[in-house]
C-alpha cells in the first residue's frame, strides 16, 4: 500500500498502478503473493533467473488486520481525500449499493460458496495441494478450518451488519449496511506457494510443466470504491491474452466480500457456474499473503481434474488496485 498511497499523494489518476518493484512485493496487501509472482515470472522471462519461488505466509490470529496501517499518510494526500478513504468494509458497503447486490442476494452467493468448498473438500479435491501440518498431539491438519457445510442463507440472515457506524452512516446515508461476517472472507492463518521456471531449466531438469503464464495485468481503480480494480484488471488481461470470457474455463475471483465477485460477474457477463467453482474465500479463507498463489494452486488443480485449457484468476488489493492472470494447462 506504501507505493500507492504515494501515487495518489501525487495526485496520479487513480486507475494508474504505479508501485515500485521492490514495494509491491511487501507493501500490497491482499496481492502480497499474486505480484511477487509476476515479478517471478518477469524475472524468469527477462533471463534474470531460470528458477523462481513464489511462496506468501500470513497469521492474522498473530498480526491483526491492519497493525501496519500509518496513523496519517501525509498532507497532500489528507488534502485529495478531505473525508478520508474508508476500510474495505465500508467499501463492500458501497460496491452492493452500486450494484444493488441485497443482503438475500449475498448471503445466497456465500452460502453456496460453502456448499462448494465442502463438496470439494468431501471428493478429495484439495487434497493434490493441501500440505499437512503436524500439530501437538501428533496428529495431521488436512482440512481447512472455516467451511461449513452447514451454512444457509437463512443461517447467515441471523447475523449483524459488521462495518456500520454512526459516523460512516452519516456519510453515506443511503447504505443498506449489508456486509456482515457471513459474506466477508474470515481471518484466517495460511501459506502457499508456486515453483516458476523456464521451459529450458524445467527440460534440463527432467521436469513436466503443468501450465504456463498466458498473460497478466495490473490496474489502478477507484480508491474509495477500492475493490472494484478486478473488472478492469479482467478487461486488460483478456485483451493481452486475446481471448475472450466465455474462453476461460475457471475463474478465481478472490472472494473478500461476496459484492467483488458478484459486481465482476455483472460487468463481465461471466458463467456463475465457473465462478469459484471449488469455493472462495468466503468459505476457504483469505489469508492476504498467501492468498495470490492458493489460488493459482486451486485453479490450476481444477484446471488439471475438468480437462479445461484456461483458467482467470484476479483480486482486488487495498487503495484500489487490482491484479488478473490467465494461464493455460499444458
Amino acid at each position: 500500500m506504501a507505493g500507492r498511497t504515494e501515487a495518489l499523494t501525487a495526485r496520479s489518476d487513480p486507475r494508474v498502478d504505479r508501485c515500485r518493484p521492490a514495494e509491491s512485493e511487501i507493501a500490497k496487501a491482499c496481492a502480497g503473493r499474486s505480484h511477487p509472482r509476476g515479478h517471478g515470472l518477469q524475472g524468469v522471462l527477462a533471463g534474470a533467473y531460470d528458477v523462481a519461488i513464489a511462496c506468501g505466509v500470513e497469521s492474522m490470529s498473530r498480526v491483526p488486520l491492519g497493525s501496519a496501517r500509518p496513523a496519517s499518510r501525509g498532507r497532500r494526500f489528507d488534502a485529495r481525500y478531505s473525508a478520508g478513504l474508508v476500510n474495505q468494509g465500508v467499501a463492500a458497503e458501497l460496491v452492493a449499493q452500486r450494484w444493488k447486490l441485497d443482503r438475500d442476494v449475498l448471503d445466497a452467493y456465500s452460502a453456496e460458496s460453502h456448499r462448494r468448498a465442502a463438496a470439494a473438500i468431501s471428493s478429495g479435491a484439495f487434497d493434490p495441494e493441501i500440505v499437512p501440518v503436524p500439530l501437538t498431539d501428533g496428529q495431521m491438519h488436512t482440512t481447512d478450518e472455516t467451511v461449513r457445510a452447514s451454512t444457509t442463507p437463512d443461517s447467515l440472515a441471523d447475523l449483524r451488519p459488521s462495518f456500520h457506524t454512526d459516523e460512516m452512516a452519516a456519510r453515506f446515508p443511503d447504505l443498506g449496511w449489508v456486509i456482515t461476517p457471513g459474506n466477508s472472507s474470515p481471518l484466517t492463518d495460511g501459506a502457499s506457494a508456486v515453483l516458476i521456471m523456464s521451459e529450458e531449466r524445467a527440460n534440463r531438469l527432467g521436469l513436466r510443466p503443468r501450465a504456463r503464464f498466458h498473460a497478466f495485468a495490473v490496474v489502478g481503480d477507484d480508491a474509495l470504491l477500492m475493490l472494484t480494480g478486478p473488472i478492469p484488471a479482467t478487461r486488460k488481461v483478456l485483451a493481452n491474452a486475446g481471448l475472450g470470457i466465455d474462453d476461460i474455463d475457471i475463474y478465481e475471483v478472490n472472494e473478500a466480500f461476496a459484492p467483488v465477485p458478484l459486481a465482476w460477474a455483472h460487468e463481465l457477463g461471466a458463467d456463475p457456474a465457473k465462478l469459484n467453482p471449488w469455493g472462495g474465500a468466503i468459505s476457504l479463507g483469505h489469508a492476504l499473503g498467501s492468498s495470490g498463489t492458493r489460488l493459482l494452486t486451486t485453479m490450476l488443480n481444477h484446471l488439471e481434474a475438468t480437462g479445461g485449457r484456461y483458467g482467470l484468476q484476479t483480486m482486488c488489493e487495498a487503495g484500489g488496485m487490482a491484479n488478473a492472470t490467465v494461464i493455460e494447462r499444458l
